[in-house]
């Protein structure tokens, strides 16, 4: 569970997590009108934060919102909650909303000031068993809508996706749209067959995940090759190894499928190299 630590970000200022407030009138409360980034951070230190960032301005430019701020301002903003919360391994979470009206009006306003929010908690390391055995998963119809590019606030469909998930008895829900694999409810998807890796491309259907350039780099650096590609979801029962990477989870390997083992039903070998790597990469680039 993502809980606040005690110090969180609203407008500029660092105030108690627990006495933070926010107007009911603020759109991303009346509309979900608004974009969020989750950045982890190891050893104090935010993994990827330039391209953290460059996703943020994209969603904020997506739906027609000022940035904020500058990076340069943004860094030392999100440095500041590491450091009023304690450092160490934090996810940190950031809000940016069309401001609050008087009312209620499905037009977007021009004369409002944004909403900014931030909070941080400790970021916990995959569960052992999940390691390894991995973890499960249900495939379902995509019933998001058409810009998942867009970090947007409004995360009902994910919400209730994940939730029919684990209802079937799974950690992760596997989406599906006109037969195609997209992504999972909040995580990108991998495949392995006879040691060639794919994952689906970048677009409009599938966030422009950053833990999946991670897993990417890992994958690179250990010699091995990535293809980018559309896959049915079909082709996963048939796979030897399937993964799922976000940024709170990492790389995680996807040993069950709609109740059917995928590969032998344990994590495997091209797993094992790229968690490593990840590993590896990951304290290289957030080591003081």
């Amino acid at each position: 569970m993502s809980e606040a630590l005690p110090t969180c970000l609203l407008n500029d200022e660092f105030v108690a997590s627990d006495a933070a407030r926010i107007s009911p009138f603020d759109r991303g409360f009346l509309f979900g009108d608004g974009v969020y980034e989750v950045i982890p951070c190891y050893d104090g230190h935010p993994l990827r934060l330039a391209a953290h960032m460059a996703r943020l301005a994209a969603s904020l430019a997506a739906i027609g919102l000022k940035n904020p701020h500058s990076e340069t301002k943004w860094a030392q903003l999100i440095a500041t909650l590491i450091e009023k919360n304690g450092g160490g391994n934090l996810g940190v979470y950031l809000e940016i909303t069309r401001g609050a009206q008087t009312g209620r009006d499905f037009s977007p306003p021009t004369d409002t000031a944004p909403t900014v929010f931030g909070f941080a908690w400790s970021l916990a390391p995959p569960e052992p068993r999940k390691l390894e055995q991995g973890v499960r998963g249900a495939t379902l119809e995509d019933i998001r809508w058409l810009r998942c590019d867009v970090k947007a606030v409004s995360l009902l469909a994910a919400v209730l996706l994940r939730h029919e998930a684990e209802a079937r008895g799974a950690d992760e829900a596997v989406l599906v749209r006109d037969g195609f694999l997209t992504e999972g409810a909040s995580s990108a998807v991998f495949a392995v067959k006879a040691g060639a890796i794919a994952t689906p491309p970048a677009d409009r259907q599938r966030l422009p995940s950053i833990t999946r350039k991670v897993v990417g780099d890992a994958i690179d650096a250990l010699g091995l090759s990535l293809k980018e590609r559309n896959m049915q979801a079909s082709e996963l029962a048939n796979m030897d190894e399937v993964w799922i990477a976000s940024a709170t989870r990492e790389v995680l390997a996807l040993t069950r499928l709609d109740g059917k083992p995928i590969g032998t039903g344990a994590p495997g070998p091209l797993w094992h190299k790229v968690h490593a790597q990840f590993q590896a990469l990951k304290q290289s680039e957030c080591s003081a």
